[in-house]
């Protein structure tokens, strides 16, 4: 695996140079799915990222309810934990079929592919850290929840800050992502992949 250069990393970029890229400009997002190519595997890839990207956002919608007082304790608890796992397992079983399975049939199609799934490795990696993260926040959550006050305050504050770093970097990750899956399955066509 290549080492990925520092302006690069998923949390310092705003977006893929056109040298990673290099099939963005020959099949442009608003024309992938009328492309003759597109077929199962594309569509099943944009809607997986489309859950996780939904399931994130309700997650955080959900913890900005409870901060504003608009969910009481009892009900947040109730579905908090529950949804908060279920995303964290999709996430990394996202990852670990991408990382295990796709990623290196994808290196094999074409050489210059190499360094962007290297970098969408590595973006896996500081999203797993992100994660430990969140998870480690959430438990003292849900103990700050208990103690009631100024802690569960201060607690939810905490986590959400935390939720909402990873969720940033998801989505970057992901629109980057797509930006290489997505093209490239164009070019070669989803062969390869069966």
């Amino acid at each position: 695996m290549h080492t990925i250069s520092d302006n690069l990393r998923l949390d310092k970029r705003r977006a893929l140079p056109d040298e990673i890229a290099f099939l963005r400009a020959k099949y442009p997002a608003p024309q992938w799915a009328t492309h003759g190519n597109y077929g199962e595997l594309a569509a099943f890839w944009l809607q997986v990222h489309d859950a996780l990207r939904e399931e994130g956002r309700a997650l955080g919608q959900a913890t900005e309810d409870f901060r504003e007082g608009r969910t009481d304790m009892a009900a947040f608890q109730r579905v908090f934990a529950v949804r908060l796992r279920g995303y964290l397992q999709h996430l990394e079983g996202h990852h670990r079929i991408e990382d295990a399975h796709y990623f290196p049939r994808f290196r094999r199609l074409d050489e210059r592919l190499v360094y962007g799934f290297d970098l969408l490795e590595n973006d896996h990696e500081i999203i797993h850290g992100q994660l430990l993260a969140v998870v480690e926040s959430a438990q003292a959550f849900m103990q700050d929840l208990a103690r009631g006050g100024d802690a569960m305050r201060y607690g939810a504050d905490a986590y959400a800050e935390r939720a909402g770093r990873l969720l940033a970097l998801l989505e970057q990750h992901l629109a980057d992502e797509e930006e290489i899956v997505i093209p490239t399955i164009l070019e070669h066509s989803e062969r390869p992949f069966r």
